[in-house]
């Protein structure tokens, strides 16, 4: 049986962490919300979060459903999936580790979007643009170094070798941090131009997973859909780096 991803049609979103590791492993699995007609589209995601009788439901997605499972949150889906895809470590300790460590990623994408919608997100961007403004560049300053100075460390000090996040094998860790590379380098380029100088292991893990066979694939297929200013990762030239 297929897996379903439920997540807001038209962005990568918070959603395309999911959909990577889906990708990777070659798992069977449905994108609702892009699908049309009979149980598909926005509609049914909707009408699952909506629901007046269910005990399971999610807050917001994405969400995964695996027969009559229903899991919410990025980092509860992947920790879910890791085992059964071959993305996540056998050992418990380094199971929680890959947790903790793409709960830290949680967190940065958090801050990614608050660059943009820093007071609501019931406002327009147009409406918080001065604070938007003040808000990036702190985020380029101080938060981005010390997110991706962490990753760094956690890279070069991983006792396995500085190949991947977590253990000796790919992750659904590496896949994340992979994209949370990609979302940096589109919304602020400027900002990320010496980003391969500065974070060398990222830079080849980053290398690494674009050229893995089902994740080249993936990129250069429709189903992937590209970066926009509805999604997480949003390029406006005035609150990144100046060069």
């Amino acid at each position: 049986m297929a897996f379903k991803l439920y997540y807001w049609d038209g962005i990568q979103g918070r959603g395309e962490f999911i959909r990577l590791a889906l990708e990777d492993a070659g798992a069977d699995y449905i994108d609702v919300a892009r699908m049309s007609g009979k149980g598909g589209g926005t509609d049914t995601m909707l009408e699952i979060m909506g629901s007046r009788s269910e005990a399971e439901i999610p807050f917001a997605p994405p969400f995964l459903q695996d027969g009559d499972l229903v899991i919410s949150h990025v980092a509860n889906i992947l920790f879910y999936l890791g085992p059964k895809l071959g993305l996540a470590p056998q050992q418990d300790r380094l199971r929680y580790r890959a947790n903790g460590l793409q709960l830290t990623i949680t967190d940065f994408v958090a801050e990614v979007h608050d660059t943009h919608h820093p007071i609501s997100t019931s406002l327009y961007y147009e409406d918080q643009k001065t604070e938007a403004k003040a808000r990036s560049a702190a985020f380029i300053k101080d938060r981005i170094p010390k997110f991706l100075g962490y990753f760094e460390r956690v890279l070069q000090q991983n006792p396995f070798g500085a190949s991947h996040m977590v253990g000796n094998s790919l992750s659904y860790v590496d896949l994340s941090l992979f994209q949370i590379i990609e979302g940096l380098t589109y919304a602020f380029p400027n900002a990320m131009r010496d980003h391969e100088r500065q974070y060398p292991g990222q830079a080849a893990l980053h290398a690494s997973v674009r050229s893995r066979p089902n994740i080249a694939g993936y990129l250069s297929s429709p189903r992937r859909l590209a970066f926009n200013e509805d999604g997480i990762f949003r390029h406006y030239s005035e609150l990144d780096a100046v060069r």
